[in-house]
């Protein structure tokens, strides 16, 4: 993945790729059989596939079995890789479930506390490829405490001698440590990518290991990890033989790298297309890496906050030109105003532009705007102003995709509602919005529900909390409510500002698609998540903090947890006896506590961490972390 670009959510949910799902409209009512579902309940299937169509008359024609010998069912579901199409498949019947299961490749689990390695093994046997999850995303926050656990040894342990021939493993949020790196470099003779996002604990040391003894490895990403630096020294274990890399980011190091050793690595891989590089890169370093590898369509910079000779920014400006597949551009720390005008030619072929660590100014961010008219994903940083923005939506007719991210998340914020507006009017493709902001109203919102009703992610962050609409004094309800109701496509949903139990009404009413909700600094009563909890029956992931939310909210979502990936609450008021109810009414859910401060049973709850898994309460909780029958000794 480029720098700063998320984890895509529209992943199905943890245990989705290793079970099975509704089945729409198949008729599965004869020759009953059974697997396992989500929560690790029995649930029955059809032994047969039954095809059925209407005839003129209305009504349904006899149905008639459908069987393929397991050979020819594998060719063709290597064909499907969507995760939910292969669980629908898996439910058809007994031969489908066990096809699929000896087929499937590729499992994303979201929750590494879900399921074992074991569990994993039995139910797919063949894995080369891997997505792990770990902490819960708060943790981005700093809301949850370190040591919390999500280790990754233990699954390397456990898939060592189960699959030999994994070959990528995608990490986020992790606790992977040298030791762990070690096995796994190890234990798979063929490993070939690994990605870690927003993971910890591992240092320079163990990415030389993996650079040594994974001779055919082909993506190494680092993006936003903490590393502990032991020396640049890591990039000079890759072997002179190695050729194959394609993909190469270690934009998160702080570390001085040996300039010389990475230029012969870039130099000897024709195949490397994506080059992420930390902002210790100087621009004539950059400059000679360019030059050997002018096949890269994915760029990370590094640091652009030097002054060069004339000469020398001629050299850059013939190495960015020579990119001439150049199709996503970031990393571009520090960058001075005098550089926009060196990018602005090579932003006409860009379809992605992250400038989240370049404070470009207004000025400059309207001139290079006026280069970008193919651009589909942008993240910048609020410094552009209003006005920037109205210059995003004057040119980005093609926007998909937009993170305003604040440069000083304690500070006002840099944009308000004029900026948003322009973006709804200039970009009417936009389906993913994530808005760091000052202010907001809800005539703003309303009109982007309308000019924008392809959004499937609405993120509002007004950054100072409680906030009502500027101009009426009026809560946003209205503004939220259009967005639910407008956007029928909507499955990720963050409010912010001032919101009464209203808004959480409308999002209840409309939004029948939203999956992940965040809630900070808002709502009334516990009719709120009353509200939420009854209506949008697709919701599988809810993060509240800061929230008057109780236990009477708590106990509102006691039918819909199971069927969710997590629930998450801190700062609200929930207490003990609430969370003991819902351990002791949903028995197969982990109820986790974190309290680091006073307990007992009528004492608020610091923080709840509710999740679905099929192996019961982990064995590494550290000593902050409780169950609830912990809790109550």
């Amino acid at each position: 993945m480029a720098e700063g670009e998320e984890w895509s959510d529209d992943i199905p949910t943890g245990l989705e790729s290793l079970s099975v799902s509704d089945c729409g409209e198949t008729n599965l009512e004869e020759n009953k059989d059974y697997v396992r579902n989500d929560t690790g309940s029995e649930i029955e299937i059809g032994e047969k596939f039954s095809v059925s169509s209407k005839t003129d008359t209305g009504k349904y024609e006899e149905e008639v079995p459908v069987s393929f010998p397991d050979e020819v069912l594998e060719h063709v579901l290597i064909f499907v890789t969507a995760p939910k199409d292969r669980n629908s498949v898996s439910q058809v019947c007994k031969a489908w479930c066990r096809t699929e299961q000896w087929s499937r490749r590729h499992v994303f689990i979201g929750n590494c506390y879900s399921v074992t390695p074991d569990f994993l093994l039995r139910r797919f046997p063949r894995v080369t490829s891997l997505t792990l999850k770990g902490k819960p995303r708060f943790a981005d926050f700093g809301l949850v405490p370190p040591d919390w656990g999500a280790h990754l040894l233990p699954w390397i342990s456990g898939m060592a001698e189960g699959y030999p021939e994994l070959q990528e493993l995608y990490l986020k949020r992790m606790s992977v440590s040298d030791e762990s790196l070690a096995l796994l470099a190890y234990s798979f003779s063929d490993f070939q990518v690994l990605s870690l996002t927003n993971c910890e604990g591992f240092s320079t040391d163990g990415l030389a290991v993996i650079a040594s003894q994974c001779r055919n490895l082909r993506k190494l990403h680092l993006q936003d990890s903490d590393v502990e630096d032991r020396g640049g020294h890591w990039l000079s274990f890759f072997p002179d033989s190695c050729t194959t890399l394609e993909a190469l980011n270690f934009s998160c190091l702080d570390c001085d790298i040996d300039f010389e050793v990475l230029e012969r690595l870039v130099a000897r891989c024709p195949s490397l297309y994506n080059l992420g590089l930390s902002k210790n890169i100087s621009l004539t370093q950059l400059q000679r890496l360019l030059v050997r590898a002018p096949q890269l369509t994915d760029l990370g910079t590094g640091s652009f906050d030097e002054d060069l000779q004339v000469d020398e920014l001629d050299y850059l400006k013939k190495a960015l030109a020579g990119c001439k597949g150049l199709q996503k551009l970031s990393g571009l720390w520090g960058m001075e105003p005098e550089y926009t005008n060196m990018l602005c030619p090579i932003c006409k072929t860009l379809t992605y532009l992250n400038l989240s660590y370049a404070p470009i100014p207004s000025e400059e961010c309207v001139e290079l705007m006026a280069n970008c008219q193919n651009l589909q994903r942008l993240l910048l940083q609020d410094f552009v102003e209003d006005r920037g923005l109205q210059a995003v939506g004057a040119w980005c007719r093609d926007l998909e995709e937009l993170h305003v991210f604040p440069v000083d998340p304690q500070g006002r914020g840099h944009v308000t509602e004029i900026g948003l507006l322009s973006i709804a009017e200039g970009c009417p493709k936009l389906t993913n919005i994530l808005y760091f902001c000052r202010q907001m109203t809800n005539h703003a919102i309303i009109t982007m529900s309308k000019a924008c009703p392809q959004l499937t992610r609405f993120r509002l962050c007004i950054i100072t909390p409680h906030l009502p609409d500027p101009v009426t004094g009026q809560p946003l309800d209205e503004g939220f409510g259009a967005i639910a109701k407008n956007c029928k496509r909507l499955r990720r949903l963050a409010v912010s500002g001032k919101l009464t139990d209203k808004a959480f009404q409308y999002i209840g009413q409309y939004g029948k698609k939203v999956e992940t909700l965040s809630v900070a600094f808002a709502g009334d009563s516990d009719l709120g998540m009353d509200y939420v909890l009854n209506g949008c029956k697709k919701l599988r992931k809810l993060e509240i903090r800061d929230c008057p939310f109780g236990d009477a909210a708590l106990l509102a979502g006691l039918h819909q947890y199971e069927s969710m990936r997590f629930l998450w609450m801190s700062a609200c008021n929930i207490t003990l006896d609430g969370c003991s109810w819902v351990a002791q009414q949903r028995p197969r859910l982990n109820v986790e506590i974190i309290q680091e401060g006073e307990s007992g049973s009528d004492v608020k709850v610091e923080k709840l961490y509710v999740y679905r898994s099929l192996v019961g309460p982990r064995c590494d909780m550290p000593h902050f972390v409780h169950t609830v029958a912990e809790f109550l000794l």
